[in-house]
């Protein structure tokens, strides 16, 4: 694959996903919250940035793209219209965008917020999902200007593609949310490991991501509201009214914001 596809490190959990053709030495950067580490990154490795993909309109996800734009002027935005940018090109679920001939797909994820995307980039066969905030390892987004009913609908929507599926969060919340996961699944043996493994590799300053979504279908409890482990765990901690996957869901993210 000529593509490769690097994080960035930004503010304190902050990846910055950036995708690099080692043909033409050009990069893709996507949600840019920071200038300044990607702009060294840039010259360190002697890319040319040629474009901005945008998953939402947080500031630790846009607030660098301004100052991009001046370092790299040919730079071509891509966002949503309320993303809060100056777009070159706006886009919305249906839409798609290339990245050197290889198409990726724009998903309406909302939830996180009102008008969160994803990016679902198809190389050669092979699916990677830039999710942003609405999906993480092991756990997904805080509600904000979007609903739970979005947000579970939109984990239901990212669970649909291929279990192959690389999966590129934007932070680095894995050890914490699988932690949690524990706290409601306590007997979860690959949530167990996957633990072990994402503390080792933190303690190292070594990314947990990107993961598989077969992997995140067995360690994400949100992704799991509907087994009776998960049932079972959050009536431990909360009177429900139902055991509908929602109900449950919207509890474990209630749960999550105390954690």
């Amino acid at each position: 694959m000529s593509i490769q596809i690097h994080p960035i490190k930004a503010f304190t959990d902050n990846y910055i996903w950036t995708l690099i053709n080692k043909n033409n030495k050009q990069a893709i950067v996507i949600d840019p919250g920071q200038s300044a580490p990607v702009a060294e990154y840039m010259k360190e490795h002697d890319l040319e940035m040629t474009s901005i993909w945008t998953t939402h309109h947080h500031y630790d996800h846009v607030g660098g793209v301004m100052e991009l734009q001046e370092h790299f002027p040919m730079t071509h935005i891509v966002a949503h219209s309320e993303h809060g940018v100056e777009e070159d090109q706006t886009v919305k679920d249906g839409s798609s965008v290339s990245a050197w001939g290889h198409s990726a797909q724009i998903w309406d994820i909302p939830g996180h917020t009102e008008t969160h995307i994803a990016y679902i980039l198809d190389i050669d066969g092979q699916k990677h999902a830039f999710c942003g905030d609405t999906l993480f390892s092991g756990g997904c987004g805080r509600v904000f200007t979007g609903t739970i009913e979005e947000l579970y609908e939109s984990l239901k929507r990212l669970n649909e593609l291929p279990a192959d599926t690389l999966l590129y969060p934007a932070h680095e919340y894995t050890a914490n949310n699988l932690r949690f996961g524990l706290s409601i699944e306590p007997d979860n043996e690959a949530m167990i490991t996957a633990l072990a493994r994402a503390e080792e590799l933190t303690a190292q300053g070594i990314p947990t991501l990107p993961v598989t979504l077969e992997h995140e279908r067995t360690i994400n409890v949100f992704m799991r509201a509907s087994e009776p482990s998960v049932v079972t765990g959050v009536s431990a901690q909360r009177n429900l009214e139902d055991d509908k996957p929602l109900t449950v869901f919207a509890a474990l993210r209630e749960l999550k914001n105390d954690f």
